[in-house]
């Protein structure tokens, strides 16, 4: 859509005493541009409220880059819960440091971070044990989830950062500065695809020489591929059904590949592994899988489960009997069909969550900066933000080749 020319944005002084609020100049508020959702499959770009300093912990970030990501399209197409219109997406960004809130330490004006998905207090039980993305102060839905940037009200309801500015909030916990050799477009696949990817593998507790098969080559399979060569695994196989994904994914992850709509799956990984199956299978599709009738009226007629759960069913028919199975694709909170008792009777370990991304910052940044992983090679499409709508459309729909998308500011 087209938008208004954009108004003056105007800079508050800001006292940094922790005794005084910021000062009210009288002037006109200024607008920040940003993407806005107004329902399923209608997101539009327009002016909102300029982004402020809430909480001593804050900083305002002046977004430089963004990602769109394929948990985006869950919003975008309304399958979770609580998503408000109004909201702005946007969970992977990088930026600028344009204002400090005087409790914060770590950070400086000028700076440039990159900001983990997941909102992280840095001191509550579960972010003391790493478990940042269980953190129970950032979210009154602590029990479901912690807080997470552009990702519904279910997370806690933070605009996210598909805008030209963002609130970030527990700033000494979240960002990391970036050196100057790191570009953006490399750091914002650290923002949550290539930690979600490498957990995903870690997960697997991958064993030198082991098979490991991914379901799913977008984003974040494709990182899972890359890194559990990292761990040492011996074969690493892709599946998917769109040839250019299965295609980049031989070159560029070095994996086989199998096409799911060509063949019979778990057969097909049986045969290439002895008759056993896979030693780990990881989903990194979740909740949008192609599914049964019965996945389908389920869980995108009557709402009643989380999308179709059938690539859970796959890795628990295809791996190895005492083998691991990841789940790293989102799912929502509601019941699934899920194969449970033959995952017990075959002494699987099932693991799964949302990605701690905080804990793996420093050592991807070790691999991004030695050559032996380049994030950005996964990009295909670069946009304005003005032309947000298309890129949704063009992501959604699996066109010319969208593999990942970002909108540079």
């Amino acid at each position: 859509m087209e938008c208004a020319e954009r108004p003056v944005r105007v800079r508050v002084n800001r006292c940094r005493c922790r005794r005084h609020p910021r000062l009210n100049t009288g002037r006109e508020e200024a607008k920040v541009k940003a993407t806005v959702y107004h329902g399923p499959a209608d997101l539009r770009v327009e002016y909102k409220k300029d982004p402020e300093i809430e909480h001593p912990f804050d900083v305002i970030l002046r977004v430089t880059t963004a990602a769109l990501c394929g948990s985006d399209l869950h919003l975008y197409r309304g399958l979770i819960p609580d998503t408000r219109v109004g909201t702005t997406f946007g969970h992977e960004f990088v930026g600028i440091v344009e204002e400090v809130g005087p409790g914060v330490r770590r950070l400086r004006r000028g700076d440039r971070v990159v900001v983990p998905f997941p909102i992280a207090c840095g001191s509550c039980f579960y972010c003391r044990r790493d478990l940042f993305a269980q953190c129970e102060n950032t979210n009154p839905n602590s029990e479901l989830a912690c807080g997470v940037f552009g990702y519904s009200h279910t997370t806690g309801g933070y605009d996210g950062g598909q805008a030209e500015y963002v609130r970030v909030p527990f700033a000494d916990v979240g960002p990391m500065k970036l050196p100057d050799g790191i570009s953006d477009l490399d750091a914002v696949m650290l923002a949550d695809v290539f930690p979600t990817g490498y957990q995903a593998a870690e997960m697997g507790e991958i064993k030198p020489g082991e098979t490991v098969a991914i379901f799913g080559l977008g984003p974040v399979g494709l990182f899972a591929a890359k890194s559990a060569w990292l761990m040492g695994a011996g074969r690493v196989i892709g599946i998917d059904h769109v040839p250019d994904r299965l295609e980049f994914a031989r070159q560029w992850a070095c994996t086989d590949v199998l096409n799911f709509r060509d063949i019979d799956v778990v057969a097909a990984l049986k045969d290439m592994t002895d008759g056993r199956g896979p030693d780990v299978c990881i989903d990194a599709v979740g909740l949008e899988a192609d599914g049964s009738a019965l996945h389908e009226f389920l869980g995108r007629v009557l709402m009643l489960q989380a999308g179709a759960a059938n690539v859970i069913g796959y890795c628990i028919d295809a791996v190895r009997k005492g083998g691991n199975v990841v789940l790293i694709g989102v799912y929502g909170p509601p019941w699934n069909l899920v194969p449970i008792g033959t995952a017990m009777n075959k002494n699987l370990t099932l693991r799964m969550g949302q990605c701690n991304v905080h804990r793996y910052l420093p050592h991807l940044l070790e691999h991004v900066e030695a050559g032996r992983v380049k994030p950005s090679e996964i990009i295909t499409h670069r946009f304005s933000l003005d032309d947000a709508p298309h890129a949704y459309r063009l992501f959604a729909g699996k066109l010319d080749g969208c593999r990942k998308a970002v909108f540079e500011m």
